[in-house]
């Protein structure tokens, strides 16, 4: 029989980023989405409190816990702001955990120990223009020369592209079978050959950069090659599952935070001389909305515990995400429901859950290739 109790230090770990999250975030996100204002502080103190590399062993800067933990403390972040959890993310189950798998120690030693300690920060470049969901259709060329590469094209949707420090970008390095030529690759910001597009105007998360990157003969040393040549689309692929975990915990805490605010609301608001909460019509939202929170969570939880075991987790990261996405949607959406004609105004809060929610059903794989995946891995089982 599975514990579904916290340790006395995941417990700690929660409380501690709950108390950050509600001291640190609350207080000014509301200013930062609306005028897309990047946590740059926030970040430094979330660095300093481990929550930057929080899968990381200590020797590696870290704080060393294990998945399941991971899942408690972004829940947490989202819970108050999405766009904050999504470069914690992005930091954490991207950047830092292919360094962790695929870096050789001097790599650890030179990118991996700052970025766990948040004295720097990561982004991960896979998509392009032409290649989404199609990850092997990229077009951006890495040329050997010698012991260096010579990188030219364009990727976007870079999540921290303008703030981070260094990016784990994704080239083909050979004309032949797409998915067999990708190269993994570590690229500091200042490199020259590499210049940073226009902050994207996005619906939702709109603390969180995001942007193009384009590459003209950007030239980098083979010592910044991740894995052998031809590795990199199991890197990527490797990396995006378990950072499906990451964005179903944070459409977890989304959903938290839209059915602890319909709760509130309903006990606070009267029409008709009672609380909105006393009739059917919202308690029917309130009992789905509980009931689907502790589902998603119980999926996020089980993916995690897998990847902690070391078995495979791929088809349960893809349902996580997939269902944790969807009750995030809904949640907001009844949310704002609740709230009615405050619910669509900014200063309540709530119609930004509903904006951020949705970019949780398409980041790191849409929900319609989460149910190619899932679908996938079940046929070939039987």
């Amino acid at each position: 029989m599975t514990d579904f109790s916290l340790s006395s230090e995941q417990q700690m770990l929660k409380e501690m980023t709950r108390k950050f999250a509600e001291t640190e975030l609350m207080p000014g996100v509301i200013d930062r989405d609306q005028h897309s204002k990047f946590p740059k502080e926030q970040l430094k103190k979330m660095g300093e409190l481990g929550l930057m590399g929080v899968m990381v062993p200590q020797q590696w800067g870290g704080a060393g816990f294990n998945t399941v933990s991971y899942v408690v403390a972004i829940e947490e972040i989202a819970a108050v702001e999405l766009a904050t959890s999504t470069i914690m993310s992005v930091n954490n189950s991207l950047v830092c955990q292919v360094l962790l798998d695929w870096g050789n120690d001097e790599q650890k030693n030179k990118y991996l120990k700052p970025l766990a300690r948040g004295e720097k920060l990561g982004a991960y470049s896979l998509s392009e223009p032409q290649s989404g969901s199609d990850a092997s259709n990229m077009k951006t060329f890495a040329k050997r020369d010698g012991k260096k590469y010579i990188i030219n094209g364009t990727k976007n949707w870079v999540t921290s592209g303008q703030n981070s420090d260094l990016i784990i970008c994704f080239c083909l390095t050979s004309p032949e079978d797409k998915s067999k030529t990708i190269s993994c690759f570590i690229i500091e910001k200042d490199t020259p050959g590499l210049s940073i597009g226009k902050k994207e105007d996005k619906l939702g998360i709109r603390a969180s950069d995001t942007c193009e990157l384009y590459f003209d003969n950007c030239v980098i040393s083979e010592d910044n090659r991740i894995g052998s040549e031809g590795q990199g689309f199991s890197i990527a692929m490797h990396a995006l599952s378990g950072g499906r975990i990451g964005i179903a915990a944070q459409a977890v805490g989304l959903a938290r935070s839209a059915l602890e605010k319909s709760v509130f609301y309903s006990n606070e608001r009267k029409q008709f001389g009672n609380s909105i909460g006393s009739f059917g019509a919202i308690k029917e939202k309130i009992a789905d909305m509980a009931t689907h929170l502790e589902a998603a969570r119980l999926l996020v939880w089980k993916a995690a515990y897998l990847k902690d075991k070391g078995e495979k987790y791929n088809k349960e990261s893809s349902m996580a995400k997939l269902f944790a996405s969807k009750i995030a949607m809904d949640s907001a959406i009844d949310c704002v429901q609740i709230y009615g004609g405050y619910g669509y105004m900014q200063e309540y809060g709530v119609e930004r859950l509903m904006r951020d929610a949705k970019i949780t059903e398409i980041y790191e794989g849409t929900s319609e290739i989460q149910r190619l995946v899932i679908s996938r891995e079940i046929m070939e089982c039987n």
